[in-house]
């Protein structure tokens, strides 16, 4: 399937079950950039933009790109926020008009070369890329027990793909200097916020049997970890920083 059209029929469920990232991630992409009210943020791939108000949060102005129209749709308007109509590898946007580049949840997405390139190419000289993934901590009992539940049902590698799309990342030769680092996500579920994480996952089931009987599993699960109504994911928020050169490159 066309990458740009995987989320076509769950952009409502991606705006409610996908979980939001800590201010500390926020804060390291705008480190050492100055007022963030002063800078201009390209977010690729923003789909229904959880990220792209994120980092307008502060008062910086967000283009966030997005080229599936029912994940435009699903967005709220955020006055920081200007949705534009384009992909990672073609944003439409003019040469160095970014301070700031960044695609949360999508870069595996993307044909990594060409959206290297289109990042260095809208990026003015000095400016930061940032790639950035909530990944499951299965160090804890109900998240390593939903993670055991998506690699049984998983229809493609789609989990090797985010790894594999970090490392080409940090390892892009034209970057100056790059940065790893790692917060702490911890969000609370209820029943209902489980099954609509598990109907945004473009790589589960979304119907016919394989989808009921996944379900059914999220359903046992909830039920065996569930306290005052809710569970408890944890993931660990990975933020992937590279700054251009003073000279573009």
């Amino acid at each position: 399937m066309n990458p740009t059209e995987r989320f076509t029929g769950r952009a409502g469920h991606y705006a409610a079950g996908r979980p939001s990232y800590p201010v500390e991630a926020i804060d390291a992409i705008f480190a050492g950039l100055g007022d963030p009210r002063a800078l201009t943020v390209v977010d690729l791939g923003a789909g229904t933009g959880i990220s792209s108000r994120l980092l307008a949060g502060g008062g910086a102005t967000v283009l966030a790109v997005e080229p599936n129209v029912a994940m435009r749709a699903e967005a709220e308007v955020h006055p920081n926020v200007q949705f534009v109509d384009g992909t990672a590898e073609h944003t439409t946007l003019d040469e160095a008009a970014a301070d700031v580049v960044t695609a949360f949840q999508a870069f595996h997405w993307f044909d990594h070369a060409e959206a290297l390139r289109e990042m260095l190419r809208i990026l003015r000289p000095g400016g930061r890329a940032a790639v950035v993934y909530n990944e499951r901590d299965e160090t804890d009992a109900f998240t390593a027990s939903y993670g055991e539940i998506v690699r049984r049902y998983q229809t493609d590698e789609t989990e090797l793909r985010r790894q594999e799309g970090r490392e080409l990342f940090v390892s892009y030769p034209a970057w100056h200097r790059v940065q790893r680092l790692a917060f702490g996500n911890e969000v609370a579920m209820d029943r209902a916020k489980v099954h609509a994480r598990a109907n945004s996952t473009s790589y589960l089931p979304h119907s016919g049997q394989a989808a009921d009987d996944l379900h059914e599993t999220l359903d046992a699960l909830f039920d065996s970890y569930a306290r005052d109504g809710a569970v408890t994911m944890h993931m660990q928020t990975l933020v992937f920083l590279a700054d251009a050169g003073a000279d573009g490159g």
